[in-house]
């Protein structure tokens, strides 16, 4: 897959593709400019370096939506093994925006479940661009309530700008889904690993990610609001996401600060789309490393803890 480049980074873009054109030259040519194939390469390795330095908030926003960034299936088949996708709320329909099943992960029987968005425009219309209705929240409670029906730790990977807002899904019962599964997971009686992989917006991404450990990719966002949202309703002008992105406090390390979620995982220089083993191995190794704790308490404990971590969030100072 040809890597696509997102705006901040057209001058590694450029580069690169000098690169790739004098590799093609010296493939058709006697001449040997292999020095300055290698000449350019380390300048590119640099230059991604200093890109990479230090990045602002709206540029992390754009990493967590690149189009090529591993999506929840992709994790699935890279860090379990005998995934069985299963289907239906059992009430009214599929929702492909939410995917979830059995599996194994180094061995345990585990339930996962997460958002799913598409590659091409026709996965994206199949799976509502990650957008999840009703009927996927609805899905995604029955898995819950599966792992906790059998023992059986509980993953979830969170990447949705949001739940879909549509007249059908209001229609069918939104937010009422959305509540009914913060409830079931504030007291599911197993232990709850989240992810943010991606983007994780408001109700939309809670709605699967009220969990023991919350992680996050180190260029995943999580917001109660998109930038470009957050933008139109406070200045009227959804050009000012950039603005809106600084304020919001959505980046894995702002959060972290704050203490609203629990580890934040390395990603590869770059991006996790640059390469996919090396972010899921990293994945991988901290969820082990959450599930080995989490199995040592007691179902009372993991409750508790888990209850006593929810009503710790929105603390405040009182000004003079």
């Amino acid at each position: 897959m040809k890597l696509t480049f997102l705006d901040f980074e057209q001058p590694l873009a450029e580069l690169n593709e000098r690169i790739e054109e004098l590799r093609l030259v010296q493939n058709d040519s006697a001449l040997d400019i292999s020095e300055e194939v290698n000449r350019l390469t380390k300048k590119s390795d640099e230059l991604l370096k200093s890109i990479f330095k230090k990045l602002d908030p709206w540029k992390i926003s754009q990493l967590a939506r690149h189009p090529q960034r591993p999506y929840t299936l992709d994790i699935i088949s890279s860090i379990t093994t005998n995934f069985i996708e299963l289907h239906g709320d059992r009430a009214f329909a599929d929702d492909p925006a939410i995917v979830g099943g059995l599996a194994r992960f180094n061995g345990e029987a585990v339930v996962v479940l997460g958002h799913q968005k598409g590659r091409d425009l026709k996965e994206r219309t199949f799976r509502n661009f990650g957008m999840p209705r009703p009927e996927g929240y609805r899905k995604a409670a029955r898995l819950m309530k599966l792992a906790e029906k059998f023992s059986l730790p509980l993953l979830t990977f969170v990447d949705t700008p949001g739940a879909y807002p549509g007249i059908g899904a209001e229609e069918r019962g939104q937010s009422e889904a959305i509540g009914k599964n913060l409830f079931l997971m504030s007291s599911l009686k197993t232990p709850i690993i989240s992810t943010i992989i991606g983007e994780g917006g408001s109700g939309g991404a809670l709605a699967i990610s009220v969990s023991d450990r919350l992680m996050m990719f180190k260029y995943a966002i999580y917001s109660v609001i998109s930038p470009e949202g957050c933008a139109s309703i406070l200045w009227k002008d959804a050009d000012k996401a950039r603005d809106a992105a600084e304020i919001l406090g959505i980046t894995a390390s702002r959060l972290h600060d704050l203490n609203l979620i629990d580890l934040i995982i390395d990603e590869p220089l770059g991006g996790a789309h640059r390469d996919y083993s090396l972010a899921c191995k990293n994945l991988k190794v901290a969820i082990a490393d959450s599930l080995e704790t989490l199995k040592q308490l007691s179902t009372d404990e993991l409750i508790n803890l888990r209850q006593e971590k929810i009503r710790g969030f929105g603390k405040f100072k009182e000004a003079s």
